[in-house]
This record gives structure tokens, sequence and C-alpha cells, in this order.
């Protein structure tokens, strides 16, 4: 008797149209990303954009939106890959409803509403604290180097700026002076379809690139004349190596040292040092994380390598989105300084700030016989010590290194794919976001509830949409 197998017939039509539903099983992220973006968001801000009757019915903003969201949190951040997956992926097909809008669609989509797309983290950010996912009882604050989408070696120096620019002023200098001796015999020798006095592309190329020097230099040196302390798109003292040797910024009227650099792809873009000890062109992302449950509740990008000028705008931050402060924050050393201490002691907020190791050979108190002229810091360093494994501080590792490790190892997110530090601060909101989103999508999960938005959220969704 031959073995009976399940029928296997490709041709056969369906039919009842399939249900959307059953695509994934109940309970799938999914349904609850679509949910969600349907239910709880208020999406007036991009509803309210479209005006124009004319011309054929666009694809629902609010299904765009939430193709994005799932595929954030999916790492889906290429958009060819996501339009592809909406021809390839049930997943993906159980949120656009089987519709398969192209990757220009979404690219315009998302360029088009860069803004509201990134100010959608406060709106989850207050459903994850309505699902009771935020304590606000302990907050950890960190930042992670990401790549620009810049290549590092497109950047130059000021000296290798001031160098080229001599010299290709010279070679195009050097041409115009020989095509003026020589009309007469370029005349005979050019084509018949040229009149003989057009630019030859290897000049013209060298002018392209002597005007983008130009424009680089002139950057650097304005950024050199305004002060470490202007409120430039970079912010203070952002500009890698702006500051000299002697680490004091250049005087007025002085030029920019030799090693101030500027990348020619992305402008806005800095040196950044890079885990396995070389350098990147890129950011420094940060984030607060709540250690209820790992989510962000602040976020910022920067251009400066070091951390310490992001703490008091992430705190800060943190009680613009929910309207109330964390009783403690944990920071590592980066960000440990006196200023920053006594910022949080005037917002009332405990703070554990790592001051640094004591160096080797020290005593217990010898070894932070530098903080001297830094009281907080002094007590700061004998408060972590004194707790030892019951420091409030060992907190910082376990809740905020976790977050950067699910998305830059678990989602792949290693590098920026827009350009210019506004565009990537919106950028890093929806990498937030989506982040977030996963947050109540899997307590809903594990409740084994059926897969609609709980109605807490929703009640919540409707004060965040009044304003409340």
């Amino acid at each position: 008797m031959s073995k009976t197998f399940r029928a296997w017939d490709v041709d056969q039509g369906w039919v009842l149209p399939p249900s959307l539903h059953d695509f994934v099983p109940p309970g799938h992220l999914a349904h609850f990303v679509r949910d969600t973006v349907r239910e709880a968001l208020d999406l007036s801000a991009i509803l309210g954009s479209y005006t124009e009757d004319r011309g054929q019915p666009p694809y629902h903003p609010a299904m765009l939106v939430a193709l994005l969201l799932y595929g954030y949190s999916r790492g889906l951040y290429s958009l060819r890959q996501l339009a592809r997956a909406c021809e390839e992926r049930v997943d993906v097909m159980a949120v656009t409803g089987l519709q398969r809008p192209d990757f220009r669609t979404i690219s315009d989509f998302r360029k088009r509403h860069l803004a509201a797309l990134g100010d959608l983290f406060v709106q989850v950010l207050r459903l994850c604290r309505a699902a009771g996912l935020v304590k606000l009882g302990h907050v950890a604050i960190d930042g992670t180097k990401l790549r620009a989408n810049a290549n590092r070696n497109r950047a130059m120096s000021y000296r290798r700026m001031r160098e080229a620019e001599a010299k290709l002023a010279a070679e195009v200098a050097a041409w115009f002076a020989r095509a003026e001796a020589a009309d007469s015999e370029e005349d005979a020798t050019q084509e018949r379809d040229r009149r003989g006095d057009e630019m030859p592309a290897w000049v013209a190329d060298r002018q392209r690139r002597l005007e983008t020097i130009r424009a680089a230099k002139a950057a650097l040196e304005a950024e050199a004349a305004s002060g470490p302390d202007h409120d430039g798109p970079n912010g203070p003292g952002a500009s890698s190596g702006m500051r000299g040797r002697n680490g004091h910024w250049p005087s007025p009227g002085e030029p920019p040292p030799d090693k101030a650099q500027r990348n020619f792809t992305d402008p806005d873009s800095r040196i950044q040092p890079s885990p396995g000890g070389g350098v990147i062109a890129g950011y420094n992302a940060g984030a607060a994380v709540d250690a209820a449950h790992g989510v962000i509740v602040a976020h910022a990008v920067q251009t400066n390598p070091a951390d310490f000028a992001a703490l008091i705008p992430l705190v800060d931050a943190v009680r613009v989105n929910l309207g109330a402060k964390p009783r403690e924050v944990s920071a590592d050393a980066g960000v440990a300084s006196e200023a920053n201490l006594n910022a949080m002691a005037a917002r009332g907020i405990r703070a554990y700030l790592a001051p640094g190791r004591a160096r080797h050979g020290d005593g217990h108190e010898a070894g932070h016989r530098r903080f001297t002229q830094c009281p907080r810091m002094a007590a700061m360093a004998r408060t972590i010590r004194r707790a030892g494994c019951r420091s409030r501080y060992r907190l910082r590792k376990q809740v905020v290194e976790p977050v950067f490790g699910q998305i830059k190892q678990a989602r792949g997110f290693r590098q920026f794919l827009l350009r210019g530090l506004d565009k990537l601060r919106r950028e890093w909101a929806m990498l937030c976001t989506a982040h977030n989103l996963l947050k109540p999508a899997k307590a809903h999960a594990r409740s084994n509830k059926p897969t609609t938005v709980p109605a807490h959220i929703t009640k919540q969704s409707a004060l965040i949409h009044t304003g409340c």
C-alpha cells in the first residue's frame, strides 16, 4: 500500500477570498503594529497635508506609516527591500492589505513626512506608559556610535584643503593660459561639432572640485570664527579637530587647526571613535532607557563624540515627553562632570555618574584625590565605591546596553541611511519608535489575548489626541 500525501495543487483557485488576519498567526507583530497605527495613533499632521482632489487616489498614509514602522521593527531599513517584501512576505502583506507600493512611493512619503514620522515617538512612548511599561524609577543614559551615509575617506583636513586649493587653482590657471596661447592651433585640430573654446572634461572636473574644496574650507573657517559656544547645527565644539593640541578653540581671526576636517558627502558627519579601535565618519546617537521594561524615553543625535553634553538635554526631554522626571539616572564616565552633577541636583534627581576608575596602586581615598576641586565628583566616587555590588550604578549596563544591542545587532542598524543632522535625528526617532512598539506587542502576546489594541491603550490615545 503506497503512502498517502496531502494534495499539492498550485493551480487550484480559491473559491473564497483569503482573510488578511489569516496570513500570520494571531498575536503576530504585524497585526499589532497595523492595529496600533489605525486605532491608537493620531496621524492628523500627515493626513491634513492631503488637500488636492485631482489625480489618482494615493496610498493611504496610515498604511504607509504602519509599513515603515513594521519594516523598522523587523530590520527592513532599505526601502527597496521593503517594497520587495510587499510582494514576497505574507507578514508585510498583512500590514499593507495586499497593496504593493514601489520603493519610490515609500521614499517620497518618508521624505515628505519625515518630521511627523519622528514626532510619533512621543505618542508611542505614552502608549507604553499607559500599558504600565514605563515607571521612571531608574533611567540609564548612554550613547552609541553609528556610521554616517558617507565614506570617511571623503573627508579632508584644513591643511590638505589649503594645499589642494593652491594646486588645483594653479592647474586650472595654467590650462587657461595655454588655451589662450594656442587658440589658432586648436581651431585646426578640433572636431567639426566643437567650437574650440569648450572646457575639457578634466578641467571642468578640477574646477568643480576646487569649488567644493573652497566651500568646505570656508565652512570650517566660519565655524572657527563662531567660537566654541556657537549654536550651530552641530552643537558647541562638535567639529572634529577644531580644538588644537592645547585643547583650545581658535582665537578670533585665527584659522582652523590643520587637522580640522569636513566630509564632502555628509558635511554634518564627524570622525567618531570606532569600538574596534579605528575611526568612522558618523554620529553619536544617545538614548535614555527606562529600567522597568527597556523602553526608550528620550533620544538624541549629536556630532560630538563625547557624551557629556547630551546628559541634561536627554533628562529634560524625558520630562517634556512624559510630564514627569525620573527619580534616578545612571550614566558612565563619559558624562560625569561637576557641572552635570550640579545640574542633576538642581533638578532633584539622584544621579549615579561614574567619575572614572581609580588609578592602580592608589588607596581607597587617594584614588580620588584628583577630585579635590570637585566636591560632587568626589562624593559620587565614594558613594559608588562604598555601595560595591549593590550600587545603583550597576543598573546602567544592564538597562541601556541591551537596547543598543537589539537595535544594532539583532535588527542590524549600524549605519544611517539619510544625510544631514536634522534628518538623522528624525531617522533615529523612527528607530526608537519601532523599538518601543515591540514592548507592548510582546507584553500583549504573553497575555494570550486576541490581537487587538488593548482598551486602556486606545483610551490613552484619546488623551494624546487632545494634547493631554
